[in-house]
């Protein structure tokens, strides 16, 4: 089954294109979706199709048809897995870094749907065709816990468990400078930059975003924090540590222009997952220890007093 959305043009709007309204209220499609979604006609304002540069005005009604997913051809590659959880219902994956997670424009192969496909063949089509079976997103450069469901009935049992904040997802990070106070929580909405559309930004207005921390270690000039999500907006560790001063390590987006250590990407790992099974209702807990990229940065912040087998897998 597709999607239909109603949207009302407001004050902001009035007078912007057709294909800026859309960007700004449906953030969960991308630039080229939309375009393609107007183009062939599944979008409509006042009842009548119109193109990507039309002028929408306030009170106008704008009526966006989203179809359900296509089948497509998601070819199985065998490559090796750090599977540290699994059972008949679901698995759990600790991620390395550099690797997609779905198929998606520029990466339609060599992904961890494309891994998963071959492990367990059954998955094909499990939540749609881009993420099958994936509950849950880790960026590309992002390492760390990822749960994979093997059917309809437990995908969206824990995607329910998501959103009701019933999963709890900890992630341990490098971030710059001194973290006062040692422990804390983040409060501040997230959307996308008002300018800078492929980067997220603390906007008034924008979804309400939590993030808890503690410093597990400081350090001269950076420090390791773990940090929960209590809520799970688009890069919303990296956003808001940011915002407060404190960028994530090595995060050519958020934190560009700092002294890395030698990460290569955003020194960002998700190291604690817990949940309830939803067949079994047996809690399941899954910790992944540092990848050795951050482990090595950590061995430098401490002066080499410290091995890197103290904090790597």
């Amino acid at each position: 089954m597709g999607e239909r959305k109603r949207l009302a043009v407001d004050a902001e709007h009035d007078g912007s294109r057709l294909d800026v309204f859309l960007r700004a209220r449906l953030p969960e499609l991308s630039r080229s979706r939309i375009r393609t979604l107007i183009l062939s006609g599944h979008v409509r304002v006042q009842g009548e199709e119109r193109k990507p540069a039309a002028r929408v005005h306030r009170g106008q009604e704008v009526t966006v048809e989203i179809p359900a997913p296509e089948p497509a051809d998601l070819l199985p590659e065998p490559m090796p897995l750090d599977v540290r959880y699994e059972d008949a219902d679901l698995l759990v994956v600790n991620k390395p870094a550099g690797l997609v997670v779905h198929p998606a424009p520029g990466h339609p192969a060599g992904t961890l749907v494309n891994a998963i496909l071959a492990r367990v063949p059954d998955l094909a089509g499990i939540g749609g065709v881009l993420r099958p079976g994936i509950v849950h997103r880790l960026d590309k450069d992002t390492s760390g816990l990822l749960v994979v469901a093997k059917n309809d009935e437990t995908l969206r049992a824990l995607q329910a468990a998501v959103k009701a904040r019933a999963v709890v997802r900890r992630y341990l990070a490098l971030v710059h400078g001194r973290v006062m106070p040692a422990e804390g929580t983040i409060e501040a909405p997230i959307a996308r930059h008002p300018r800078q559309r492929q980067r997220m930004a603390v906007v008034p207005g924008g979804r309400a975003a939590v993030t808890r921390y503690r410093v597990v270690e400081q350090f001269a000039a950076a420090a390791l924090v773990e940090a929960t999500l209590l809520t799970g907006r688009t890069h919303q560790i990296r956003v808001h540590f940011a915002h407060i001063g404190h960028p994530v390590v090595g995060d050519r987006v958020y934190g560009r222009r700092r002294e890395t250590w030698g990460m290569n990407r955003q020194a960002l790992h998700a190291c604690y997952l817990t949940f309830t099974h939803p067949r079994t209702g047996v809690r399941v807990e899954v910790t992944a220890p540092l990848p050795k990229d951050m482990a090595t940065v950590v061995h430098r912040l401490h002066g080499g007093r410290s091995r890197e087998s103290d904090w790597s897998a």
